[in-house]
C-alpha cells in the first residue's frame, strides 16, 4: 500500500526516504512493545502499578525528551542525530532481551525511549519542513504528506506485532533481538543514503528558544491537547491488554487488534485526511478526533458490567480500537501540520520535540494513575469512564485559531 501510494505521489527523494524510515522504525518497535506489559507482569512479576509506571517511563524517556532530540537536530543537523538514535535503540533492545529484574528493565526501556527521542524528532521535523516547502512549491498539502508519513508508520505497526507474535513462540528475548536487528539495517541504510547536508536547512548556532516557546500559549495549548490524545492512545498497551485478557482468557487476540488498527490507518488515512481537509479546520478536526476516542472508551465502559466473554467479550475492545484509530487519523497529521505555523523560524525541531515532550509528561503521570486505577477494584466501568473524560476535557484546551496569523518564514 505504502509503496504504491508513494509511487503515485511525485514526492522528492528525501521525503520518500524519511517516510519509509518511519516504516522501518515501527516494524522494529512494534515487534516488541505490544507484548512488553505481559512480559513485565508474567516473566518479571511486576505489580500492575509498576507495569504502568515502567510503560510511562518508556514513553516519557521517548516523548518527554523529544525536545532534546529536536534541539540537537536544529543545531547539528538530521544525520548525526538519527544515526546516534539508531545505535542506542540497538543497544536498548539487546539489553531488554536479557533484563531479568526491575532496575535492569527500567534501564533498558529508558535507553530505548531516549534513542527514539533522538531520531524521531529529527525525522519528523524534517518531514514537516519538507512538507511545508513542497506545499509552497505547488505540491500536495502538508497535511496529506504528513498523512502519508502516518500511513507508512502504521504499515510498520501492522507488520511489527505480527512479527513479534511469531517470535514470541520462541521467547521474548528473540523478539527483542529481532527488533535490534531491524535497527541495524536502518542504521546501515541511513549511513549510506541520508545526506550530510540537507539543502535549505539552516542550523541554529545560538542557544535559546525555550523561553519564547514557554510564552507561546497557542502552541502550549496544542501540546496539552495532543498529550491527552497520546495518553488515550497509550491505553493500547495498558488498559486494552487487561481487557483482552479478561474477555478471552489470553492475550492472543491482541496482535489481531493491533493489526486491525494499522490496517484501518493504511487503507483509510488518506481518504479521511482528504475528507477532513475539505470540511474541517485543524481545531475542528482535532475536536472530532478527541470526541471519537472518548466514545471508544465509553463503549467498553458500557459493556463491562455485562462481563461478556469469548468473541462477544472482545467486540467492545475491537470497537474501542476502531474508534481510537479513527480519532488518531483526525488528530495526528493535523497536529504535526499545525506546528510549523506556531514555531519560531529555525526552531522547528525544538517545537516538534516539545510537542512530544509535553505530551510525554502527561503520559508519564497518567499511565501510573491508570495502572493504579485498574488495580483498585473499582466497578468495572469506572476506569474506562474516567479515561473517556480525558479526551473530552482536552477539547477545551485546543487553540482557538486554526492557523497562526504570522506563520514563520522558511529558511532558505
Amino acid at each position: 500500500m505504502t509503496s504504491a501510494t508513494l509511487a503515485r505521489t511525485p514526492l522528492p527523494p528525501l521525503l520518500r526516504l524519511l517516510i519509509l524510515t518511519q516504516l522501518a522504525f515501527n516494524i522494529g518497535f512494534f515487534a516488541v512493545l505490544p507484548f512488553l506489559a505481559e512480559h513485565l507482569a508474567e516473566a518479571i512479576g511486576m505489580a500492575g502499578w509498576l507495569v504502568g509506571l515502567v510503560l510511562g517511563l518508556r514513553t516519557f524517556s521517548q516523548q518527554g525528551l523529544f525536545v532534546v532530540g529536536g534541539a540537537l537536530a536544529d543545531r547539528y543537523g538530521v544525520r548525526p542525530v538519527v544515526l546516534a538514535g539508531c545505535a542506542l535503540r540497538i543497544a536498548g533492545f539487546g539489553w531488554l532481551g536479557y533484563a531479568a529484574d526491575t532496575w535492569s528493565v527500567v534501564g533498558a526501556v529508558l535507553l530505548i525511549g531516549f534513542a527514539a527521542a533522538l531520531f524521531s524528532p529529527a525525522v519528523e521535523s524534517e518531514v514537516a519542513r519538507q512538507a511545508v516547502e513542497w506545499e509552497a512549491a505547488g505540491g500536495d498539502s502538508r497535511t496529506r504528506v504528513l498523512a502519508l508519513f502516518t500511513v507508512s508508520g502504521q504499515v510498520g505497526a501492522f507488520v511489527g506485532p505480527l512479527l513479534g507474535a511469531l517470535l514470541l513462540a520462541v521467547d521474548f528475548r528473540v523478539a527483542c533481538l529481532a527488533g535490534a536487528g531491524v535497527f541495524v539495517l536502518v542504521l546501515a541504510g541511513h549511513a549510506r543514503l541520508l545526506p550530510q547536508h540537507i539543502p535549505g536547512r539552516s542550523r541554529v548556532r545560538e542557544r535559546g528558544g525555550v523561553r519564547a516557546l514557554l510564552r507561546n500559549r497557542p502552541f502550549l495549548a496544542l501540546c496539552c491537547a495532543y498529550g491527552a490524545y497520546l495518553l488515550a492512545y497509550n491505553q493500547l498497551y495498558l488498559a486494552l491488554p487487561d481487557e483482552v485478557e479478561r474477555a478471552a482468557g489470553s492475550q492472543a487476540p491482541l496482535a489481531w487488534l493491533f493489526a486491525l488498527s494499522s490496517l484501518l490507518v493504511v487503507t483509510t488515512q488518506l481518504p479521511v485526511t482528504r475528507w477532513a481537509g475539505e470540511r474541517l479546520d485543524p481545531r475542528r478536526s482535532m475536536t472530532a478526533g478527541l470526541s471519537l476516542i472518548a466514545v471508544g472508551f465509553a463503549v467498553v465502559a458500557l459493556a463491562r458490567p455485562a462481563e461478556l466473554g469469548g468473541v462477544a467479550g472482545v467486540l467492545p475492545a475491537a470497537g474501542f480500537v476502531v474508534l481510537l484509530t479513527l480519532g488518531q487519523m483526525l488528530i495526528a497529521p493535523v497536529a504535526r501540520a499545525w506546528v510549523p505555523d506556531l514555531a519560531e523560524p529555525g526552531r522547528l525541531g525544538l517545537y516538534t520535540g516539545a510537542l512530544s515532550s509535553v505530551s510525554g509528561l502527561i503520559v508519564l503521570l497518567g499511565s501510573a494513575a491508570t495502572g493504579t486505577l485498574l488495580d483498585t477494584g473499582l466497578p468495572a466501568a469506572v476506569p474506562w469512564l474516567v479515561l473517556a473524560a480525558v479526551p473530552m476535557a482536552a477539547v477545551a484546551l485546543l487553540p482557538r485559531r486554526p492557523r497562526s496569523p504570522h506563520p514563520p518564514p522558511l529558511s532558505r
